[in-house]
């Protein structure tokens, strides 16, 4: 029997057969694909060991191939091996029959046991793989080289809403989207140059809806080591994709407007700022970007009479406004930044003209009421615009430049739009810098006081001097008390720049003391109303008196008249308290605060200070020089008079002296001498100099005078 001789041969551990090709093996048991329905292998096959699909994808038997030439297994070939290598042989090839059948018959019913064993190991293997196959959570696909597939398990079927049975011999793209399918990678794996690669992919469910999934595509080997078939391994990763669109919504969008936030925005501006890199060429090398930076005027105060709540909707208000007139272009977003602070970007700015009209329209759609939880409420907003070309700026220096003009816009008068100004953008980037080494320069040293004489109008002595402090900046020169005393009130800086300004002041005025103590010349310093609120002004006082050995008298404090004047009682007790250890207290600026005239009887004030406003008329002669009909300067300067003349005559009611600031001329002097005012200052005596001026008009016993 030729047949039997040849399969008992092939399939002895020691011998190998050619292989067919529709045989060829698998790295795994699985089932040769060529003995599916209408496969080549599904004819009769004598005696064929066989078993049935465990996921019912077949329905004809299944081969068991052998591990060694996959050549399918029969039962009379593992059954009568032994006889088959007899008959293989010619009968007479030994003349000892039994004993040699005897023999023969041993050796192949241990060949016949070992063959069973094997063949009980390929089925429990077969067995297992189709368990571990069939019931796993995960979709199993086997795919030819074709892309069809040969074989899949229910998961797979399942994840996108088809049958096992009708999936087989299916084209791959029919189930995935071939778009965005790394095609070196699936190439490299087909060449065999790769063992698997791992993809997110969207599915197409029978549903008509889409499954993303991850999945991972394996190669599968021959005996020799060629790419056989593809395994993919698929996982249902939807509701994963779903939380990290959500997640990322949340991180991207503002939870109460549902307005992107600061961050989408900078993602934005960010790729229109890049966009140029991107796309080369004339076109992007003109793109322009620009921003409106708004905040609403008032919003606090809403929130603190209505509540918090109230200021919430009104925010979510103001948000559908603007997303339903700003909003849905390519080239615009309206962003909440964050507090009452919404932002709209231009991508693709057309210039400066458009953002203003686009800030024009945007204060025109939020004054319109809103009718919020049975309130109707009116409000403005102010808005900084910003506009340039990409290759001008940064997205940080953009918005920088943004939220700076918006605050202009604010300073300004609020509900309006302000344009940035480069050149303001400077003023405002150098009082930065001023803030910024305020405190660093007080400890370098880099501040000098000059001091200006206080002149008697009666008599043309020197009764005192004022404390005019200077920075001495070594980028900027020498800088004025109104180019940095601001700053130093708004940071803070200000208490102890005045402390160090008081005890020197003190201590020069103890030097003319003791130079000229038949003078008795006092020094007036400035006190800013935040050393009384952030400090212990009265002992900083006291101290500063006690270290320079200075009698309290010849001291004098000025305060602005809005600051003494107004709510709050820690001022004027603690003007009290100096006045009490006989510091002299002037009012400085006086006429341009409270000018409440009740209150000024009552409080602990030696001097007025007159406002530099009030003297202006008082440089033209007086009127008795100017014959004719007076014109309107001629009746402004009478009224500047009659005004002057009768606050000298309040004070001198109350008991107080009144100085003038800003005496410019002769003229002047003479006039405000004919008012009763006490003691003036300004170029016309002398300017702001160094200590040693004030001690040179001393010794000459009269005021160096401008002009004379």
């Amino acid at each position: 029997m030729p047949g039997q001789n040849e399969g008992a041969d092939a399939h002895h551990p020691g011998v190998r057969h050619e292989e067919s090709p529709r045989h060829r093996p698998l790295a795994s048991p699985l089932l040769d694909p060529t003995a599916g329905p209408g496969g080549p292998a599904a004819g009769p096959v004598t005696g064929a060991v066989t078993a049935l699909s465990a996921c019912g994808t077949l329905t004809e038997p299944e081969l068991l191939l052998c591990p060694t030439c996959s050549t399918p297994l029969t039962d009379s070939a593992h059954r009568n091996r032994g006889l088959t290598g007899d008959l293989g042989r010619s009968d007479g090839g030994t003349g000892r029959e039994g004993n040699g059948t005897g023999r023969e018959g041993e050796g192949s019913d241990r060949t016949a046991d070992s063959s069973d064993r094997l063949l009980a190991a390929l089925r429990a293997s077969e067995s297992r793989f189709r368990a571990a196959f069939c019931d796993a959570v995960i979709g199993m696909a086997l795919i030819d080289a074709e892309d069809r597939i040969i074989e899949v398990n229910p998961a797979f079927a399942a994840l996108i809403g088809r049958g096992v049975g009708e999936l087989v011999r299916t084209h791959l793209h029919e189930i995935i989207d071939p778009e965005g399918m790394p095609d070196r990678l699936f190439s490299e794996l087909v060449r065999g140059e790769r063992e698997r690669f791992r993809v997110e992919k969207q599915l197409k469910h029978r549903a008509g809806h889409t499954v993303w999934s991850k999945v991972t595509v394996s190669l599968i080997r021959d005996g020799a080591g060629d790419p056989l078939y593809t395994l993919a391994l698929v996982e249902d990763i939807t509701e994963q994709r779903r939380l990290g669109d959500r997640l990322e919504y949340q991180a991207l969008h503002d939870p109460l407007t549902r307005l992107p936030n600061r961050a989408y925005f900078f993602e934005r501006l960010d790729a229109a700022c890049l966009a140029p890199v991107e796309r080369p060429g004339p076109a992007a090398a003109e793109r322009r970007v620009g921003v409106c930076y708004l905040d609403l005027d008032g919003f606090a105060a809403i929130n603190e009479a209505l509540g918090h709540h109230i200021g919430d909707q009104l925010l979510i208000a103001v948000a559908t406004r603007l997303r339903r007139g700003f909003d849905g272009r390519d080239t615009h977003l309206v962003a909440r930044m964050g507090g009452d602070e919404f932002a709209v970007l231009v991508t693709d700015s057309a210039g400066s003209e458009q953002l203003t009209e686009l800030a024009a329209r945007i204060l025109e759609v939020l004054e319109r009421p809103f009718d919020v939880a049975g309130h109707r409420l009116v409000i403005t907003a102010s808005v900084g615009v910003v506009e340039r070309s990409v290759h001008e700026t940064t997205p940080t220096d953009l918005v920088k430049d943004a939220d700076s003009t918006l605050y202009w816009s604010k300073a300004d008068g609020r509900a309006r739009w302000t344009l940035y100004d480069p050149d303001r953008g400077a003023h405002q980037l150098t009082r930065q810098l001023l803030a910024t080494s305020l405190r660093p320069a007080l400890e370098r040293g880099e501040f000098t006081i000059e001091y200006q004489p206080l002149v008697g109008l009666a008599d043309g002595t020197v009764h005192g001097a004022e404390a005019l402090v200077r920075w001495r900046h070594p980028r900027y020169g020498t800088l004025s008390p109104d180019r940095f005393i601001p700053l130093a009130e708004e940071t803070g800086a200000i208490v102890p720049l005045g402390t160090w300004v008081l005890e020197e002041s003190c201590r020069q005025a103890r030097q003319w003391l003791t130079e000229f103590p038949e003078t008795e010349t006092f020094v007036s310093v400035n006190l800013a109303a935040r050393q009384i609120w952030d400090s212990d002004i009265v002992a900083d006082v006291a101290r500063a008196l006690e270290r320079a050995g200075l009698p309290a008298r010849l001291l004098q404090l000025e305060i602005t008249e809005s600051a003494l004047l107004g709510p709050g009682g820690r001022p004027l007790q603690a003007l009290q308290s100096l006045a009490d250890m006989g510091v002299r207290i002037a009012i400085d600026d006086f006429g341009t605060g409270y000018s409440n005239l009740a209150y000024l009887s009552r409080l602990p004030v030696h001097v007025l200070k007159l406002d530099g406003t009030f003297i202006e008329g008082f440089r033209e002669p007086a009127p008795t020089d100017r014959p004719g009909r007076p014109g309107l300067g001629s009746r402004r300067s009478d009224a500047d008079e009659q005004i002057v003349g009768a606050m000298v005559q309040l004070a001198h009611t109350l008991g107080l002296t009144v100085t003038a600031e800003g005496i410019e001329n002769a003229a002047q002097a003479e006039r405000l001498r004919l008012t009763g005012c006490d003691t003036a200052q300004g170029w016309y005596f002398a300017r702001p100099g160094e200590a040693e001026l004030v001690a040179a008009i001393l010794r000459e016993g009269r005021p160096a005078l401008n002009g004379r």
